[in-house]
Parts: structure tokens; sequence; C-alpha cells
């Protein structure tokens, strides 16, 4: 167990990190994400941009008062977007490759560009979503945005590739990242954390290269980027590489990455924050994970589905095992109740019952990692 310190307070390691892209976790306010146990949020550098604009949150005091969240706060750098809305758009695949994607076998070659965006040597021109303006995003651009945003921990610009990026692009594309990083480092005046992003997609060697070439950088901390492939089970080696040439003394953030599957061995590797939208992703779709009833164990889960006509007539708690104020005042039917006549509470309830859940969840294993037990 460790201790993260910002200027808006300590963060217990490890931890699990919510997702709030627009400046709010969805359908939840800062006061409810608070009572969830969540520690720190990350934000959205890119979308932060598109709206309302950074300098619409700088006159309201930076994003801890715009909103009101008192805690510490991260923003990445928007190189996800290159991939997320360029390649990923294009061949519509995540960080991780479905087994059966039909792009399985594709493979981006050197100077290929993705359909909407444009890669250079010095940023990338985005085509806005709400109006189709363009925006070009560099390392001197995205630390600026960053600072008048005012997260305590910001992030190296980069290009985080796709899976199906072949050696050639992810070489390319990390010289890129890795020139881009010392441009950032330079043009930061702010007294924030910046963390460098270690990319190199899939490939052992450009992983090393890029965790020697970070750790060489007077970072605060590194951001572990980038997609691991079609195999997740090979996540855990993955990090392997990365982490064994990071400098023990400072922190390590994986981006984007944090399922219940994921997580021990995420901190067994030696990962000290995380994010993902997992609790909220699902829970917006009726989705909610809970203490298994088959299993036992201190980290057994499953997951339910309140779109079951079953749960109608279920007067059970949402789990049984859960001290969250969801659990203890509402019942199976009456959330399955309000998913189904599209009542927007149900998915404000699951929400909060996720993020509860998943931060009890790592909170037990700081336990065991602090009793020697992990």
């Amino acid at each position: 167990m460790g201790l993260l310190e910002t200027s808006h307070g300590v963060v217990q390691t490890p931890a699990f990190v919510p997702v709030a892209t627009n400046a709010v976790v969805k359908t939840l306010t800062a006061e409810e994400v608070n009572l969830t146990k969540s520690q720190l949020l990350i934000c959205n550098t890119y979308h932060l941009k598109v709206r309302p604009g950074e300098e619409i949150v700088k006159r309201s005091g930076g994003l801890h008062k715009f909103m009101n969240w008192g805690r510490p706060l991260m923003t990445d750098s928007g190189g996800f977007q290159v991939f997320s809305l360029g390649f990923g758009r294009d061949l519509g695949t995540g960080k991780i490759l479905k087994e059966k994607s039909k792009n399985k076998f594709y493979e981006i070659k050197s100077g290929q560009q993705p359909k909407l965006l444009k890669i250079t040597e010095e940023g990338v021109f985005f085509c806005s979503y709400l109006d189709g303006r363009k925006i070009f995003l560099g390392p001197k651009e995205s630390i600026k945005i960053q600072e008048k945003l005012g997260a305590d921990i910001i992030f190296n610009f980069d290009e985080c590739t796709s899976p199906v990026a072949g050696h050639e692009y992810t070489k390319k594309s990390l010289e890129k990242t890795h020139r881009w990083a010392k441009i950032c480092l330079k043009a930061k005046t702010s007294k924030q954390a910046l963390f460098g992003i270690v990319q190199g997609g899939k490939y052992k060697d450009l992983r090393m290269e890029s965790a020697k070439f970070m750790a060489s950088l007077p970072f605060d901390g590194f951001g572990i980027g980038g997609e691991f492939g079609d195999d997740k089970s090979k996540m855990s080696e993955m990090l392997g590489w990365v982490i064994n040439k990071l400098p023990n003394e400072k922190p390590r953030h994986l981006l984007g990455i944090g399922h219940l599957d994921d997580i021990i061995k995420i901190v067994k590797s030696g990962v000290d924050t995380f994010d993902c939208i997992t609790p909220t992703h699902y829970a917006r779709r009726g989705y909610a994970f809970i203490h298994s009833q088959n299993r036992a164990g201190d980290f057994a889960w499953e997951k339910v589905y309140l779109g079951k006509a079953e749960f109608l007539s279920d007067k059970n708690p949402l789990d049984k095992k859960c001290d969250c104020h969801v659990c203890q005042n509402y019942k199976r039917n009456y959330i399955s109740h309000l998913f189904h006549t599209g009542e927007l509470t149900a998915l404000r309830l699951i929400t909060f019952h996720n993020l509860y859940y998943f931060n009890t969840f790592v909170a037990e294993i700081r336990k065991q990692v602090k009793n020697g037990k992990i």
C-alpha cells in the first residue's frame, strides 16, 4: 500500500480512478461520487477543449471549483482520442481487440492515416464532433489546456496506437510520442505533476524502449497507455516489460484498464492507480456488479442485468453483502421497474452502487497488500 500526495489530498494506493470525461461522473453529483469512496477522478482534455472550452473552466476557478470536487483530479492528454476518434472509430476496435473481431488480421501500415484525423509530426488535426471545425492538438497545446483546466496530475501528449497497428507504424508513432514528451516537459510552467506515458503497443522491444526512454526524463510519475493486443491474458506479462524499467519511487498509472477481472493482476504487476469506465458504462445499460452468490472468497463477484423480468418480483437488496445506501434502502424489484420504464434514477442508483462496489473491492486489496497476502 502506498500514498500519492497532491495539493487536494492524499490518495491511498492501489486506487481505482472513476472516469469523469466531461467533468462529471455520469448520472452522479460530486457529493454522491464522494460517498462512493472515490479518491481520484480523471477528466478528458480533448472533450473539455471541445466544450465548454478551457478558458471557461479557468475563469470558473479550474476544474475543482467548476465541478465542485475537492479531492484530487487527473486530466489525460487527448492522446487516447487520437486512437478512439481515428483508427478506433474507422475499424470499430477498442484498446483490446476482441477475439472474434473481423479486424484480427488487419494491419495498419506506416504512413496510413485515419479518415477523420490527420496525424503529423507536430500534432493532430481533429474534426470537432459538434460543428466540424478543425481542432489542432499538439504537445504544447495539450499542456497549455491542461494547465488551464488545473488538475493535480496531467499527462504528456501522445499517440495511443490501435491493437492492429503494425510494428513499423507503431515504431514511427513511438518516435513522435517520445519527441512530444520532451516538448511537454519544456512547455509546462505550472506546479502540476506531469506524468509521462509509455507506449509501444503489443511489441516487447518497443514497450521496453519506451519505458527506458520515459524513465530517463524528469517526469513526476508515469502512465502506461496504448493497447494490449488481442489476448488479454498476456496483459500481466506486458505490464512486466514496462514496470521493471520504471523507477520504484514514482507512481505508475494504467490508462483505461480496470475491469474486476483485471484488478488483482494489475496490482500484482506494480500499478498504483488505474482508470476504467466499466462500473459506470455497465450501470447505464442496467448491469450491477455484486458479491457472487455461487462462489466464496473476498474477490468473488458476478454481474446481474436488472432488465430481466425476473427482477420485477425480487424483493432482495441489490447486493445483500453491500453496505452502500442503495443496497440499504432500495430493492431489486424497484430498481428493475425504474430501468424498464426508462427512469434515469435507475441509472443513478446502479452507477452509485457499482462505483461503491469497485472502490470497496480495491480497498480490500489494499488491506491484503498491507497484510502481505497479495
